[in-house]
């Protein structure tokens, strides 16, 4: 498995970066122990040296006393004395905290502490010596006192004292030299290992990702080809790889992918062949019907022409008969009896006439009636235009609706508010340049509603947007584009939008396209 192999080299290189900080750690708190130690040799080489100093201070002090015999000297004695006291202690302490390295001391402790006591022996004999010569100058043996402190000046200050210091200041001058070749020694172990670790790092990386980088380059190949194939609609293609890891099962599901979008596309073919045919006979009867509606337009045409003619045919019979009574001397009652009958009779005809051109005479104007209830516009415009979207494809237009998707309430007929959506939307269709597009639009604002209708057709030339809501009124350019139309379809729309309360308006710029804007008042919120 590839993540085996992974995890295996991310395994190895782990443990080598380790282990290089581990031997890094280890090697700094040897440095840092060696460093300790140069420091402790600095430090007690230093006390030494202040030892001497504040001894010598403390010897000349008691010789000057001793030579001069003012008493005001006794003061500098005990100072110096104090001082060479605290120097003792001083190197007493860096003696006994001497650090330890592997359980064995790093330089020999007793005899540093022996020389120590030395000294310190030495220091207390000397005060017994000062005082014997003082003791023989206040007996007035004065040669002897000099004769004794000169003795004591050369066989004991130079002969031990000075001996003793120097041997302890080279001794810990060595001991400094020693931890800092040790210092020097393990940073150069350090740099070697380091390095040593580092290399060997960078060759099994190289080496790891050469043999990983083999072992992947052929299934990530044959993965990219299969993608390129299925990416450009080779379905059948197949993925084939004989490993047992990730690629493999990789590959297993680009190649399922492809099986199953493979059998989606046959499905697709199969509804889009059935869709095509539901459409033909979708069309075949919308044609039908189409047919149907141009048979009784004629019919109604030839029904009203009838019409006419009927209603000619009765007003000439009443006009004769009576003329004729009115022309006749000396007719009976029973005559006139009838002429009155046939005239009523005649006349009840005729009112049946004048109802039926009355109801096709409302209809054609427009003088309609209203079903007044709660009407959503959300879903009153999201309808329709689906509906547009059908007379759009005639014309190969594109349709979008942009509007909220919460209830929009306004007080209306449902019917009607179809019948002005239908109209404008029939219009931008009509007037639009085919593959052009039709945007509609309904947002809410204050206390009322709005829907527009915008399309990018031939547009109404300025000059004719004050006449198009008028009767029978249809600019140039739409007469030049369409002939058919009557001009009552605006002038219907605009009278339907009043009754509800509200007002139509219109944008346009010829050749840019043209939007109506109906706005409606909505439903006070309880």
């Amino acid at each position: 498995m590839f993540r085996f192999r992974l995890a295996i080299v991310m395994f190895v290189s782990f443990g080598f970066v380790l282990s290089l900080g581990v031997a890094l750690y280890l090697g700094a708190d040897e440095m840092a122990l060696h460093f300790q130690h140069s420091q402790t040799a600095y430090e007690t080489f230093d006390d030494y040296e202040q030892l001497s100093q504040e001894a010598y201070r403390h010897f000349k002090q008691r010789m000057d006393r001793l030579i001069t015999a003012n008493p005001n000297s006794e003061t500098g004695v005990e100072s110096s004395k104090q001082r060479l006291q605290a120097a003792i202690q001083a190197l007493r302490e860096t003696a006994v905290k001497e650090p330890v390295i592997g359980g064995e001391a790093w330089v020999d402790k007793p005899a540093e502490l022996e020389r120590v006591a030395h000294l310190t022996a030495f220091l207390e004999a000397s005060e017994y010596r000062f005082e014997e010569v003082e003791r023989l100058r206040l007996q007035g043996k004065l040669a002897n006192a000099v004769q004794a402190l000169t003795k004591f000046t050369e066989e004991e200050i130079d002969g031990k004292f000075q001996p003793l210091i120097d041997a302890a200041i080279d001794a810990e001058r060595e001991k400094a030299k020693q931890a800092k070749r040790e210092l020097e020694s393990l940073v150069r172990q350090s740099r070697l290992t380091a390095i040593l670790a580092s290399v060997t790092a960078a060759l099994f990386s190289l080496m790891s990702g050469i043999l990983l980088m083999r072992r992947f380059r052929r299934p990530i190949q044959a993965l990219m080809k299969g993608t390129d194939e299925i990416a450009s609609g080779n379905l059948e293609y197949r993925i084939k790889l004989d490993t047992r890891d990730e690629f493999a099962y990789l590959a297993s599901h680009f190649n399922q992918m492809a099986q199953e979008l493979e059998v989606q596309q046959n499905k697709l073919r199969e509804s889009r062949a059935v869709l095509e045919q539901r459409v033909a006979e979708r069309t075949l009867e919308l044609n039908l019907l189409n047919d149907e509606l141009k048979r009784m337009d004629k019919a109604r045409r030839e029904f009203l022409a009838d019409i006419s003619h009927e209603l000619r045919t009765p007003i000439t019979v009443i006009r004769g008969e009576a003329e004729v009574t009115l022309r006749g001397e000396d007719r009976s009652t029973e005559e006139y009896k009838d002429a009155l009958q046939r005239i009523v009779e005649l006349a009840m005809q005729l009112g049946k006439y004048v109802n039926d051109l009355l109801f096709l005479a409302r209809a054609e104007t427009a003088h309609l009636q209203f079903e007044w209830g709660k009407v959503d516009l959300t879903e009153l415009v999201g309808n329709a235009v689906e509906d547009f979207q059908v007379m759009a494809e005639e014309r190969s237009l594109s349709v979008s609706f942009v509007g909220p998707e919460c209830p929009v309430w306004v007080r209306g007929d449902k019917q009607r508010l179809r019948q002005v959506l239908f109209i404008l939307g029939e219009n931008a269709c009509r007037y639009s340049n085919p593959g052009g597009h039709i945007s509609v639009a309904l947002w809410v604002q204050g206390k009322e509603a709005s829907f527009s209708l915008t399309d990018r057709g031939i547009g109404i030339p300025s000059g004719d947007l004050e006449r198009i809501f008028e009767r029978h009124f249809r600019s140039d350019n739409a007469q030049s584009s369409r002939d058919e139309g009557s001009g009552l379809g605006l002038p219907m729309a605009k009278s339907i939008t009043k009754a509800h309360g509200g007002r139509v308006a219109v944008e346009s710029r010829e050749n840019s396209g043209s939007t109506f804007t109906v706005t409606l008042p909505l439903l006070p919120s309880t």
